[in-house]
């Protein structure tokens, strides 16, 4: 069975973080395995508290999942504080992990922050030159640029400067400017576009966990990036689409909405 890893904070809510990863590896027909590096309090009203685990617990755990389980892919979430970042690229390294998923989780839907500013460093020096593929929205882009991104053009001009930063892939995802999203893949070569129609939903609570999760699960079957990101990008579309509006707030998509999952063809 193929086998994926995800390295996060946990939601209480079960609509983003490690809840989330692993029901939409679930759905993809993968093996989930995890690593906490946070408790978080929270609801889809907010984020009421959050506590950052020992690094060195945090390291245990990516450790123990590798060395004896494995796992063909690998994504992190929420890190929180650069000595978890350090300890994390340390076990990644360590186990050579090829197909790496960097979803760079700065801020909650509501506002809260979930990377300490000091911590963006070190995610730049130590996490991203080992990344397959970089996943951030806009503003988690803006933050790692230093710059406002606000159009198209500052998108695809971002996608670039981003990739300059060591992935070997960047995905940015374009749902925060108005109009219908627009999501853009760069190889370092070539600028593909993800188009979609904008949902009417506020619903949406874990939307980039569990898009950044499903592109894991589905290059720890065997996709290569080119053909995981669309597939993905199709899978969040309808997870947006189906939300069942739990809670009084942002509620979360609906990870399960196809029962048996996304249907690919085994490779291998």
């Amino acid at each position: 069975m193929n086998k994926a890893l995800t390295v996060a904070g946990s939601d209480s809510g079960g609509g983003a973080g490690i809840q989330a990863d692993l029901k939409t590896f679930a759905a993809h027909g993968v093996y989930g395995a995890s690593a906490i590096t946070a408790i978080t309090a929270q609801n889809t009203l907010g984020v009421q508290a959050v506590a950052l685990l020992d690094p060195a617990l945090v390291g245990a755990q990516i450790a123990a999942v590798l060395g004896d389980i494995g796992a063909d892919a690998v994504k992190t979430g929420m890190l929180g504080s650069s000595a978890i970042i350090a300890a994390a690229a340390e076990q990644l390294r360590r186990f050579g992990v090829r197909r790496l998923v960097v979803d760079p989780v700065m801020v909650a839907k509501g506002g809260a922050a979930l990377l300490q500013p000091e911590a963006q460093a070190a995610l730049c020096e130590l996490l991203l030159p080992q990344a397959l593929l970089l996943t951030p929205n806009l503003p988690e882009a803006a933050c790692l640029l230093g710059r406002p991104i606000a159009t198209e053009a500052d998108m695809r001009a971002a996608v670039v400067d981003l990739h300059r930063l060591g992935p070997r892939y960047v995905l940015l995802k374009g749902g925060h400017l108005a109009g219908d999203p627009l999501d853009l893949l760069f190889d370092g070569r070539t600028i593909s576009e993800l188009p979609a129609r904008r949902i009417p939903t506020r619903h949406t609570h874990g939307t980039g966990c569990t898009y950044a999760a499903a592109i894991t699960a589905l290059l720890a079957r065997g996709l290569g990036v080119e053909e995981a990101v669309p597939a993905a990008h199709d899978y969040i579309q309808g997870a947006i689409r189906h939300a069942t509006g739990i809670g009084g707030g942002i509620g979360p998509v609906h990870h399960g909405w196809q029962r048996e999952g996304v249907r690919i063809k085994d490779e291998g």
